[in-house]
């Protein structure tokens, strides 16, 4: 991978930093939050990931020689730019959600304060990561719910490019895949990886009978075969015949799934593999899970939509100034600053969230305070966590912690929030000023 991810930005972050330099207000203490004016059409939550990558990419966001020498070549930066970048340190600090925490509309994901420069050159990196992370997350915990407890398995890589798949794999283990078919996604993160053969190996094969018996005696009658290359019924009677009813499971790959599996289910119990699983793949989205709920399968392959965002390839993040400081005096306050546009509407001010959660442990509010921490009871819970201080990274967490929070905050979602066909967000989002009252908000469902 790259040594410095401090080129994975646009050019346009560093000609703004430039500019304030000359104007002398680059180092004014700014704060910066990273969110969503709405979720994709029709979605009812979305889910947050990428928080860990962000932080592995903040901790080399470095200009070495290499880099300054190519800004410099092509007059992307001057003298004064380029040795303030040379001994550039994110020295601020950085609240966020947590990896697998859900989002809605407002939602504060990631807020960034510091000086102007070091905060603003940071905005596409964390865009990147985070509009790709988490709308790959948010396709995969809708297919997992679908799923309910029949495992999923990520199988994207040749759909999407090589790194992004490894953060894809990443992202769906999150929201609650069982395992990948990428290497590298289980050597970088440790994500339980899978995988078996291809049409192409039993194609290799004089026969498939001689496909079948060199997989099962390189990997043991627990594999899975790949029985529709040819005929599915001799395929998988082939295949039960050389276990002695002993064949891990059987993978079907093309065809109507869901007549074809109730086929192959009956099929394997006349013969006797009553304990044999089937798994399905080819090109299934959280629809098709949906549809295949009442069919006699045992786990799903995801590839395309999963690593597409199954439709919403992007979350429309946005990353927005929201207070900078009225001087450059260093106990200067900060003033709250926003957009105006048309449509593309930001509030001014600091922000802070919490989850309003029931007596009965059913969400039922996003919370958003401006310039103050909302008040909540002992149900509710704080979402923001200190991932940074002082530049220093302190909110690193193992995976599994991630993927566990993600199953406790899906699972206080309303029943609405399940629901396949277009609408609102499953909660609201209510906004409130420094005083704990309702304000102006962007956020409401319109229509």
């Amino acid at each position: 991978m790259l040594q410095t991810t401090a080129l994975l930005t646009d050019h346009y972050e560093l000609t703004m930093v430039r500019a304030a330099l000359g104007s002398g207000t680059a180092f004014r203490r700014s704060v910066f939050e990273l969110f969503a004016r709405r979720l994709p059409e029709g979605r009812r939550y979305g889910v947050v990931a990428g928080t860990g990558r962000v932080l592995d990419a903040l901790e080399n966001f470095r200009f070495d020689e290499e880099t300054i020498a190519f800004l410099r070549e092509h007059d992307v930066v001057n003298d004064d730019l380029a040795t303030w970048l040379a001994d550039y340190r994110f020295s601020g600090d950085i609240w966020g959600y947590p990896d697998g925490e859900l989002y809605f509309p407002g939602s504060p994901i990631m807020v960034v304060e510091g000086s102007f420069a070091e905060a603003c050159i940071l905005e596409t990196l964390l865009l990147s990561i985070y509009n790709y992370d988490s709308a790959v997350a948010s396709a995969a915990s809708r297919m997992t719910a679908m799923a309910g407890h029949r495992p999923c398995i990520e199988m994207g890589s040749r759909r999407t490019n090589e790194w992004a798949a490894v953060a894809a794999a990443r992202a769906a283990y999150i929201a609650g895949f069982a395992s990948s078919s990428n290497l590298e996604a289980g050597r970088l993160y440790g994500v339980p990886t899978a995988g078996t053969a291809a049409h192409s190996f039993t194609l290799l094969h004089d026969t498939e009978e001689d496909a079948f018996r060199s997989q099962l005696a390189a990997l043991g009658n627990d594999t899975t075969l790949l029985v529709d290359t040819y005929d599915v019924t001799a395929a998988v009677t082939l295949g039960v015949e050389l276990t002695q009813g002993r064949l891990g499971a059987v993978r079907l790959d093309s065809g109507d799934l869901l007549t074809l599996a109730g086929d192959v289910r009956r099929l394997l119990d006349s013969l006797g593999a009553v304990n044999t699983k089937i798994i399905v793949t080819s090109d299934l989205d959280e629809y098709q899970i949906a549809a295949l709920r009442a069919a006699p399968v045992n786990g799903y392959g995801v590839g395309t939509s999963l690593v597409t965002g199954s439709g919403a390839p992007t979350c429309g993040f946005v990353y927005k100034l929201v207070s900078r400081a009225e001087s450059d005096q260093a106990e200067a306050p900060l003033l709250p600053v926003a957009k105006k546009s048309t449509n593309k509407t930001s509030i001014g001010g600091r922000k802070f969230a919490l989850r309003r959660v029931s007596p009965s442990g059913i969400a039922e509010a996003e919370v958003i305070g401006i310039g103050a921490a909302p008040r909540g009871d002992s149900n509710d819970r704080p979402l923001l966590q200190h991932l940074v201080s002082g530049g220093e990274i302190i909110g690193r967490e193992p995976l599994s912690a991630a993927r566990e929070r993600h199953a406790s905050a899906r699972a206080q979602l309303p029943s609405e929030a399940f629901k396949m066909s277009k609408g609102y967000p499953a909660i609201l989002t209510t906004v409130l000023d420094a005083e704990g009252e309702q304000t102006f908000n962007p956020y409401a469902p319109q229509g």
